[in-house]
Formats: structure tokens, C-alpha cells, sequence
């Protein structure tokens, strides 16, 4: 074994009476479908999926690879000052004598338990490949030394640089490295990526966003997204709270939680102290500078997803070499995509961009068209596990090929042509929304849009005639509205619905605007009352086609709850039809399409076992309509996870995640949430550690006011408990 092997100790409290003496275990694995449904969004909150666990002392086999695989269950990365960040390494076995290129999946949701199936989904994978696969724990999470940080920081990135560098003088390794991950680790591939490592050579982000601001779990055209408060804004401080395991880290595990939890911030209400795009969101948002990415990069996302609209702008504004794909799912890897599917074989399209970038293998992936997207003939609706369509491409983005076509907004019609002037008028409705009530969807069967009729009929609505032909549009559309408003701040949400014979409207995209942000999320300027605006409000970006027999409709609303919080006072919104305008992106056909490299069947590789201990419980979400108040309350269930046993380290598992939102139709300060959250990690070495945490927010026409409490429990002892009462006033929000 070389000397820079032995910095790669398998000794300690790690490996003790779990590994013999050799550092490296073999790993064999074999295809088959397994479960559909390991995602992301569900490692996200730490909450492990109900799939088979891992173990590396047990043996499966995987025939895809040519080369045998070795699993290091921990390895020590050393920082610069110190700190060491744990990760566990898969190798080829021969490594030593044939290195290989690295890749490294960077993230905080613990390679130990909460994300261990669903990295060995992927990388004892590319390792039979012939790469070396490393997923570390960042700073203060997992394993690793250090304390929780809130998102992005720059000693996150700092850590990400130096880990490359690490890799990258390994015996094994190459020297060349790329990175990748979905969610947390698409932002910390493209985040790292600016900062120019010599051996980052290329990233796959999936589900990830150049801008913090813009797109991503806290504001949406300068309104703020539900999921800031509900899943997200809990769940990540409940993560920092998470014990490191005693297997990895030894005796020293209680003081290093006891450090973590005296560290804990509610994260949320650093959120909402930065209403605008102000330097807080411009720290680690490439698009403040994009060509400091010199790297290759592959930018993957879904229709479903909210971080739709990220690959396209990328793709329009990165100048290093770039390929984009956006597929009908929502926020999952490509080959694991049920909510909605079709799938596809993900992990032999990666390869393709591994091999090309990493070792020189001219596999043909430049030579295909820049973008590539699944052309959605049916919207993505409620229960819809798969969503019909095809594969188009456009060789490069912006394309030239695509061009906007201008239809009026007159009286009550959408014409090709420019009409007297019409005002309409719309009553404030805060229960506007209901048929839409996530702005992200993890559960296709309780979370994706239903009919819109509901909300059309208390929205302002335009309408064309039927078409007699069909249209396809790829881009993002737009609306350009003569308006005014009652009051100084006002939102504005707009819908692109496609009306199907039956009268049954399907949203196809949607959009929404803070317009005291009409100029921009930096400078915001209250509106006055009564005075005409010409604004522009763009739609996310899709890829639809309109049948011929449908209708085009756009609704336009000044709420959308419970997806977005509420203006602080109810809007009169008046629009000046005849002159106000939608612009399509009408792509003509491309026949070459019909010649577009198909990918294979979606596989997702066998992990090696979890025992489910006790059943859990499906998602819900219940409607109820109070008719003396006018009060919606919607109450929801993401998962009960019941428990669930790694097979791999025994360590029992627990999660339960709850919400209720309520407001009233008639006053937006009524709007209110609570979120509940329960974690739990039990195992005789461990004992039995639970993290009950808790969020309501609230609001009046000034402030929001949020309390926040967390409970950490040792058994029956209570450890920790923290509370948080915050009042933060509204900026024009």
C-alpha cells in the first residue's frame, strides 16, 4: 500500500469490528428495477426512502461494470485549518494500478443513513465504470467536524475546492475530477465550479438555479414561496441538529452534537430578513458572473421541478462548453423519476458525459444538439404517473429557429389582432390557488395542479377559439398588461391553461410577480394607487403542444395561496384589454427529432438492504371550507416514514412530516402555517435520538411574525430545546 493509501486510515472507531484489515471491501452489484421513487427532495428533508438499505460487508452483484468495486465506508478528508470532512469512497479495485477520474457528490444529508440508498444507486455504479466516486459530508453535518452554516457558504465552497484537490493527488485518481448532485449538490457543483479548481474538469447539476434570489425554496418573481416556511424552512435547521454517528466518530460523538445543537439558527429568519435581491442572494449565484465557470457543464431539470426555468437561462448565458436536458419530471435524478415519469436510463447518458470530459473518449455526447427536452402533450395534472409526449432538441439556445408570436388580449378573447379598449375588473379572492397548492410537488397523487376551472371562474380569464391547427411553443412565454391597482403593493399571478373539449382547463405553465418589482428585485418601488403600468410578467418556461380542438386561455389573479403568501392588503386589479398582449415561443418542426438519439430503459442498480420495521403511512392533503368565515384550511401529510432499518449499520430510522395553512377570502393578514417535523435515529451502540421541530408563521399588514421551537430528545431526556420568536417587517412583500 503507497503512502498517500495510508492517509486513507480504515483503523478507528470507523471500522472497528466492521472491517478486516484491508481498507477496501468488494463490491459487486447487479441491474434490476427496483421501487420507483427514490428522490432527492426526500433525502433533502432527511428522510430516508423506503427502499432496500446498503451494507458494505455484504456482497451483491452488479454486472453492468467491468471492473470490480471496492467500498470505503469512511475515509478523512483533511481541511486547511484542520477541520477533517468524513466521506465514504467507492474504487475499482485495481485503481492503484490503473487510476482513475474522481467524482464527487458534495451535499450535508449524511452518506451514513438519510442518502445511503440513494447513493448507491448511483455511485458503485460509475465506480464499476472506472471511476472513483467520493461523497463527502459537509462542514457540520453527517460525520464531519465543524458546525451547521446556513446555505451556501463560503467556507462550504472553500471545503468543496480542497476536497478536489485532495482527490485529485491520490494514487488512484487521474487528477482529473468532476462533480455532480441534485438539489443541494447542483447548486455546490455549479458554486464550486466558479471558483475554478484546476482539476474540476466538468459537473452535472440537476434541479439546481444560477440565481439564490430568483429560483430557488424562498422567492419567486419577488413573492414568497410557501416552501421557504413549510418543509424547507424547518428542515433545515432540524438537520443541523442531527447527531454525527459514534461507529464513525467515536466516543467523541456526544460533545460534537452538544457543539452542534449550542450552534443552531432558525435559517428561516435569515431568509426573510433579505426581501430583496440584495448581496445575502448574490453570494453564490453564478450568474453575478457566468463565465468564472470554465468547466464543462450539464444542466438537467424537469418540467414538474420548480427550478424549471434554470437550464434554459444557462444554457443562454454560460460560454463554456454545455448540453442541457429537461425531461417531464419533477425534482428527481432522471433514471429515478416517478413523479411524473417516463424515466430513462439516466446513468448511461452520464457515462457518455463522464467519459468525454474525464477520460477522452470520444462518445459522441458534443456532437448531439445543446438542449434537449420532453415535448409534454398533456400537462402534468393530479395522479398523472407519466406524462405523453416526445424527445425534441434545438442544436443550440437561444434558438434562432424559434420566434415569439404576439395574440391581443381584447375584451374577453385572445385574437391576433389589437381590440377597443375594455376594462376588467377583479375583486380581491385570497383562495385564489386551490387547484395548484404546491410550489413544489413531491406527491403526484395529493400535489400537482387539478382542473383549473375552480380558479378560472374567480380569476380574469382570456380565451381564444379554437385552434384549428396545433402549436407548439418552447420557451418562456410572456404577458405585457396595461394595468393599475388600489393599493402601493400588489402581487400578480398569471396562467397558461390549455381547454380541452369537455371544458376541463389544464394549466400548462404559470408565473407569478411582486410588481412593486415591475424594474427589478434589487430596487423595489411602491406602486400608485390608481395609476396605469405597462408590465411585463413572464410564464416559466415549458415545452407544450396545443392540440388542435383546445382552446388557449390566461388567468390573471392577485393571489395564488396557498403556493405564495399574500400582498398585505386585498387588491383591486383593473386590466386594460385591446392593447395588452401574450407572446408564444412557436417552435416549427424539426424533422430531425425523429432521428434524435433515444435513450434506454430506465434501470436503477440494486442496494443491498432496509428492513422496513413498521409500515408507514401514505400522503393526504384535505380542503376544508368554513362558510360563515370564508376560511380555507388546507391540512396535508408529506410522509410518515414508519421505520425503516438499514441493513448496512442497523440504525433505525423515523420521520414524520405535517402541515396546516389557513386564510380567509377576504383579509390576507389572516394567512397563516405551521409545520411540524419528527426525525429519529435509534441503535444500541446510539440510543434512541428524536428532533421534534416546529414553525408557525404569521403575519399583519407590517410584519411577519415567526415562532420556532426545536426539542431533542436522548431516550426519555430531554438534551436541547431552543425557541425563536421573530417579528420581521414586510419590504413591499
Amino acid at each position: 500500500m503507497t503512502d498517500k493509501m495510508r492517509s486513507m486510515p480504515a483503523k478507528g472507531p470507523e471500522t472497528e469490528g466492521t472491517f478486516p484489515a484491508d481498507p477496501f471491501l468488494e463490491m459487486q452489484l447487479t441491474r434490476r428495477e427496483v421501487i420507483h421513487g427514490i428522490n432527492a427532495g426526500l433525502a433533502a428533508l432527511g428522510v430516508a426512502t423506503a427502499f432496500p438499505g446498503s451494507s458494505v460487508a455484504q456482497p451483491v452483484n452488479r454486472g453492468a461494470g467491468p471492473r470490480n468495486v471496492r467500498s470505503i465506508e469512511n475515509v478523512w478528508i483533511p481541511m486547511p485549518d484542520g477541520v477533517r470532512i468524513a466521506a465514504r469512497i467507492w474504487l475499482p479495485e485495481d485503481a492503484e494500478r490503473n487510476p482513475v477520474p474522481a467524482i464527487i457528490e458534495y451535499i450535508p444529508y449524511r452518506k451514513r443513513d438519510s442518502t445511503r440508498i440513494g447513493n448507491e444507486a448511483q455511485h458503485p455504479y460509475y465506480a464499476s465504470h472506472g471511476y472513483a466516486c467520493i461523497r463527502p459530508d459537509i462542514r457540520g453535518s453527517g460525520d464531519s467536524d465543524g458546525l451547521p452554516m446556513d446555505e451556501y457558504d463560503q467556507q462550504e465552497q472553500n471545503d468543496g475546492v480542497a476536497i478536489i484537490a485532495w482527490a485529485a493527488e491520490q494514487h488512484w485518481c487521474t487528477g482529473k475530477v468532476g462533480m455532480f448532485g441534485i438539489s443541494w449538490g447542483g447548486f455546490s457543483s455549479l458554486q464550486v465550479a466558479a471558483l475554478r479548481p484546476p482539476a474540476l474538469k466538468a459537473i452535472i447539476t440537476h434541479c439546481s438555479t444560477d440565481d439564490r434570489y430568483t429560483d430557488d425554496a424562498h422567492y419567486t418573481g419577488g413573492c414568497i414561496n410557501e416552501c421557504m416556511f413549510y418543509g424547507w424552512g424547518v428542515a433545515h435547521t432540524a438537520n443541523g441538529a442531527r447527531p454525527p454517528d459514534p461507529a464513525i466518530v467515536g466516543d467523541r460523538w456526544r460533545d460534537m452534537w452538544m457543539k452542534r445543537l449550542a450552534s443552531l439558527d432558525f435559517y428561516v429568519g435569515n431568509w426573510l430578513s433579505h426581501q430583496r435581491r440584495d448581496s445575502f442572494w448574490k453570494h453564490a449565484s453564478i450568474d453575478e458572473n457566468y463565465s468564472s465557470i470554465t468547466c464543462a457543464v450539464y444542466a438537467q431539470g424537469g418540467w414538474t421541478d420548480p427550478y424549471r426555468c434554470t437550464v434554459a437561462r444557462m444554457l443562454a448565458n454560460l460560454k463554456c462548453p454545455r448540453k442541457g436536458l429537461v425531461g417531464p419530471w419533477g425534482h428527481q435524478y432522471p433514471h429515478q423519476a416517478t413523479a411524473p415519469g417516463p424515466a430513462i436510463d439516466w446513468l448511461t447518458e452520464a457515462l457518455r458525459w463522464w467519459d468525454h470530459w474525464l477520460k477522452g473518449v470520444n462518445t459522441g455526447i458534443m456532437n448531439e444538439p445543446m438542449y434537449r427536452v420532453w415535448m409534454e402533450a398533456q400537462p402534468a395534472m393530479l395522479g398523472m404517473h407519466e406524462i405523453p409526449g416526445r424527445w425534441v432538441a434545438e442544436e443550440q439556445w437561444p434558438s434562432p429557429r424559434i420566434q415569439p408570436r404576439t395574440m391581443y388580449l381584447t375584451g374577453e378573447e385572445i385574437s391576433l389582432r389589437a381590440g377597443p379598449e375594455r376594462e376588467r375588473v377583479l375583486k380581491p379572492l385570497q383562495t385564489v390557488g386551490m387547484t395548484a397548492p404546491r410550489w413544489y410537488t413531491q406527491d403526484v397523487d395529493t400535489e400537482l395542479p387539478a382542473d383549473q376551472s375552480m380558479d378560472d371562474a374567480r380569476s380574469l380569464c382570456f380565451e381564444s377559439a379554437v385552434l384549428t391547427d396545433g402549436l407548439e411553443i418552447l420557451g418562456a412565454a410572456a404577458l405585457e398588461l396595461d394595468l393599475s391597482v388600489d393599493k402601493p403593493v400588489a402581487f400578480l399571478a398569471v396562467r397558461l391553461n390549455e381547454v380541452v373539449a369537455d371544458g376541463e382547463s389544464r394549466r400548462v405553465t404559470y408565473g407569478v410577480l411582486n410588481l412593486t418589482h415591475r424594474d427589478g428585485h434589487e430596487t423595489p418601488r411602491a406602486l400608485e394607487p390608481g395609476k396605469r403600468y405597462r408590465i411585463r410578467v413572464p410564464f416559466q418556461d415549458c415545452a407544450y403542444s396545443f392540440k388542435a380542438g383546445t382552446r388557449i386561455r390566461v388567468a390573471i389573479s392577485t393571489t395564488y395561496w396557498p403556493a405564495f403568501w399574500p400582498s398585505p392588503e386585498p387588491v383591486r386589479l383593473t386590466i386594460y384589454a385591446g392593447n395588452s398582449i401574450i407572446e408564444l415561443p412557436v417552435r416549427p418542426a424539426r424533422s430531425e427529432d425523429a432521428q434524435l438519439r433515444p435513450f434506454g430503459e430506465a434501470f436503477v442498480p440494486e442496494t443491498s438492504g432496509m428492513t422496513v420495521v413498521k409500515e408507514g403511512s401514505p400522503a393526504y392533503k384535505v380542503f376544508e371550507w368554513d362558510v360563515a368565515s370564508r376560511k380555507l384550511t388546507v391540512r396535508s401529510a408529506s410522509r410518515d416514514q414508519g421505520i425503516q432499518r438499514l441493513n448496512a449499520t442497523g440504525t433505525e430510522m423515523t420521520g414524520t412530516l405535517q402541515e396546516v395553512a389557513e386564510i380567509t377570502d377576504n383579509d390576507p393578514t389572516s394567512a397563516r402555517t405551521v409545520v411540524e417535523r419528527t426525525q429519529g435515529y435509534k441503535r444500541a451502540d446510539w440510543g434512541d435520538v428524536r428532533i421534534l421541530s416546529r414553525l408557525e408563521v404569521s403575519l399583519t399588514k407590517d410584519d411577519f411574525q415567526l415562532l420556532g421551537k426545536i426539542n431533542v430528545m436522548d431516550g426519555d431526556k430531554e438534551v436541547f430545546a431552543r425557541a425563536w420568536n421573530r417579528k420581521i417587517p414586510r419590504d413591499m412583500m
